[in-house]
């Protein structure tokens, strides 16, 4: 048989080509986390004010806050943001 290719001039090469794999090339999508209302905005009932992963920010007078830790405003008003204690943060909506 290597005789009658050699004779012939045949030569055979690999029948499927070599396919590098990657390790990379994933992510996951970004979930558009922060304030979607800022200080002195008009928010109405139920739109979403801030959101978070934790309480980064707590719910004060007229806010709630969801199950993944999102905050909403209970009434239509203007939002307010304040400081309280050494390092937190509260958002309200106070009634216009």
């Amino acid at each position: 048989m290597n005789k009658m290719k050699f004779l012939l001039g045949l030569q055979f090469f690999a029948s499927k080509k070599g396919v590098g794999s990657t390790k990379n090339g994933r992510d996951s999508e970004s979930k558009r986390l922060g304030a979607k209302k800022s200080d002195g905005q008009f928010a109405n009932a139920g739109s979403i004010i801030f959101r978070q992963r934790g309480t980064k920010i707590h719910p004060g007078l007229n806010v709630g806050r969801g199950g993944d830790d999102t905050l909403f405003a209970l009434i239509s008003g203007v939002v307010k943001y304040q400081r309280f204690g050494k390092n937190r943060t509260k958002v309200s909506v106070l009634p216009k």
